[in-house]
């Protein structure tokens, strides 16, 4: 850093994980081209933990790393995400896609990363089943479609009805009227 600069948490965020990625690369002989590897820090992600992109034009890899996460998680359970990434950009430049089958299994048992990611941030939203022996229930963290119109679709497991549950008023609905009225009347709260 030059005289001036302020030191921000996505620098400490992506040092870090570069530091790690050279040591993962090391010791587990994982063929990464960290040279064609780029980092991000997303302030605005509340789900995913972590993404890896491919750019087949320029066969550069960027991993983007939510900023959240690592806020929330512990540097073990944060670097298990770093490595978890690293797998990604692996099968991108030496396969050109990736994914989490066989052979992303396979790799992430041997680098000890998880193969999907824990939540980190509560949902805002909670679909649940309105059938009395059903207990299906899907989180979401964003206004999706069947949050806004819970009518237009059918429980996950045994096609039953759904109910929307705002979580942080525990304010629940229905239809795409009921979730219009639940907004307004939460205003500021929503």
């Amino acid at each position: 850093m030059t005289d001036g600069e302020e030191y921000t948490l996505a620098d400490e965020i992506v040092a870090r994980a570069r530091i790690h990625a050279r040591e993962v690369v090391d010791e587990y002989e994982l063929a990464v081209n960290l040279e064609a590897l780029e980092w991000e820090v997303s302030t605005r992600a509340r789900r995913r933990a972590g993404a890896c992109r491919w750019h087949a034009d320029r066969e550069v890899a960027t991993i983007v790393l939510a900023r959240k996460a690592y806020e929330a998680y512990e540097w073990p359970a944060f670097a298990e995400i770093v490595r978890h990434e690293l797998i990604h950009a692996w099968e991108f430049q030496r396969f050109g896609e990736s994914g989490h089958g066989s052979r992303f299994r396979e790799r992430a048992a041997a680098l000890e990363a998880p193969r999907y990611c824990e939540a980190f941030t509560e949902p805002r939203y909670v679909l649940q089943c309105l059938t009395a022996d059903c207990d299906w229930r899907a989180k979401r963290h964003r206004a999706s479609k069947p949050v806004k119109s819970p009518d237009q679709y059918r429980c996950g497991a045994c096609t039953g009805a759904l109910e929307v549950e705002h979580a942080a008023s525990g304010r629940t609905w229905t239809t795409a009227s009921g979730y219009g009225g639940a907004k307004a009347a939460l205003g500021d709260d929503w």
